[in-house]
């Protein structure tokens, strides 16, 4: 006889109104200390009022991403909240809309325009490159949590709009992006504050920030729209793709959502993960020195190609296990449509559901040394091993995140080049803690100090 569907071990509601200052200011301690405390599956109410559950089981995260995931939306933080501010773009969106647009824009993630792309990232990181060398010259210590931002958000940019974009609207649009996702966490983490936002007009300020950041973006659209030179980019794939079902194109306010959606997610992404991945092998010589045999072997002062990427193992590796202990989406959320039962629980309808990435990826249960930084968890040999929805950086299940692949090749490209030209030494050595936004940042910026290890880049043909 089975025994009956069970709710899991709830924390106080007074635990969590008493801790709701501490969960806007970092909500992963509160998170991980009730793990030990309640177990790998809890209910907890989020800033004291709304009611979640909270999971790091893989059995229950598979079940909700992939084999009931039609029972899952997301909730009304990104549908409704971020929606908001940055528009209704894949990542906003959910339902029939979602899937439509997901159809749409998937192939241009496919193989052959990752290739095109290519070019546009290997030119920006050459060209930081050359800028790097000339500034250690005179100033060898660097920020490169900023520095990795900008290179990323140029990557984007250039990916997105080839040459469009001034060096003066790059910096208005990264500032403001910025300014943005840290008013949205406030919104989403202070419910209870969201009539003083309204009242103080904090709110109409963003709103007008998150008008201002469209404006840039529609006006570069306006202006491919009307001109008959086509692009190699992505806004080009978004303005030339069609429904299958209708022949349609997009609307220009849903190629802007969509756009805006990509500088979004498509920065914030690889610039965390390698602030960490750099982060993390500057404190293991070992894995730094390994890193730079590889690249230094493949590369040899070549102009690096797309046909190289798959001959970057140990890099691959470095990468993945620096997002399995900083995921920079470090937090998934879904809401239950209907009443459902998973390994034992029962989940009521409209519960919602915390997919806590960080806390899986540091999984005892499953990973040996879990606070280890350690590559080779993700060789060849052992990746087989690894149990199914036990590290899933990038989400999982039909909503994976559609732009993997594009970040993996950039941060592939990004971690081997600068390896390969440069060796880096941590200025402090302190941990420089967790700032947790709409993806995983580090609290404090983290300082290098840098020397090249090579005298010149190769000329690229496309600059």
């Amino acid at each position: 006889m089975s025994s009956l569907p069970r709710r899991p071990p709830a924390v106080p509601r007074w635990t969590s109104i008493m801790r709701a200052a501490k969960f806007v200011a970092n909500p992963v301690p509160i998170l991980d200390g009730n793990l030990k405390t309640y177990g790998p599956t809890y209910q907890f109410h989020i800033g004291g009022l709304q009611p979640g559950l909270v999971t790091i089981e893989p059995k229950v995260i598979q079940h909700v991403l992939q084999k009931n995931h039609r029972n899952y939306r997301k909730s009304a933080i990104q549908t409704g909240i971020l929606a908001h501010y940055v528009g209704c773009g894949l990542l906003t969106s959910d339902g029939p809309y979602w899937l439509r647009q997901r159809r749409l824009i998937q192939p241009g993630f496919h193989r052959e325009r990752l290739a095109a792309i290519f070019t546009h990232m290997n030119t920006e990181v050459d060209l930081y490159i050359r800028r790097l060398k000339e500034t250690i010259k005179e100033q060898p210590t660097i920020n490169l949590s900023r520095d990795m931002h900008r290179l990323a958000f140029r990557i984007i940019a250039k990916a997105l709009f080839s040459k469009a974009l001034s060096e003066e609207n790059l910096a208005l649009l990264s500032n403001q992006i910025t300014e943005l996702q840290s008013y949205i966490i406030r919104e989403i983490r202070q419910p209870f504050l969201r009539w003083w936002f309204q009242l103080s007009g904090q709110r109409n300020r963003y709103e007008k920030l998150a008008h201002d950041t469209k404006s840039i973006i529609r006006e570069l659209i306006n202006e491919r729209i009307h001109t008959p030179e086509k692009e190699d980019d992505l806004l080009q794939m978004l303005l030339d793709a069609r429904y299958a079902d209708t022949g349609e194109e997009m609307s220009a306010e849903q190629v802007l959502d969509e756009s805006l959606i990509l500088f979004v997610a498509g920065h914030e992404t690889a610039a965390n993960a390698l602030s960490w991945t750099f982060y993390l092998l500057a404190q293991h010589e070992d894995r730094c020195a390994a890193l730079q045999r590889e690249s230094d072997a493949i590369f040899n002062d070549q102009i690096p190609s797309f046909s190289m990427l798959p001959r970057l193992s140990y890099a691959t590796q470095v990468i993945e296990e620096a997002m399995r202990l900083y995921p920079p989406a470090w937090v998934i959320d879904r809401v239950a449509l209907e009443d459902d039962e998973v390994s034992g629980y029962h989940i009521a309808k409209n519960t919602l559901m915390i997919l806590f990435v960080y806390g899986a990826h540091r999984n005892p249960k499953f990973w040996t040394s879990p606070d280890a930084f350690d590559p080779t968890r993700f060789s060849h040999e052992n990746k087989g091993g690894i149990e199914p929805f036990t590290y899933f950086p990038f989400g999982g299940g039909p909503r994976m995140c559609i732009g993997n692949n594009f970040a993996m090749m950039e941060m592939q490209l990004i971690v081997s080049r600068l390896s390969h030209h440069f060796n880096f030494e941590l200025v402090n050595k302190s941990d420089p803690g967790l700032m947790p936004m709409i993806t995983l940042r580090s609290s404090s910026d983290i300082y290098f100090k840098v020397q090249p290890r090579r005298d010149h880049v190769v000329q690229d043909p496309f600059i």
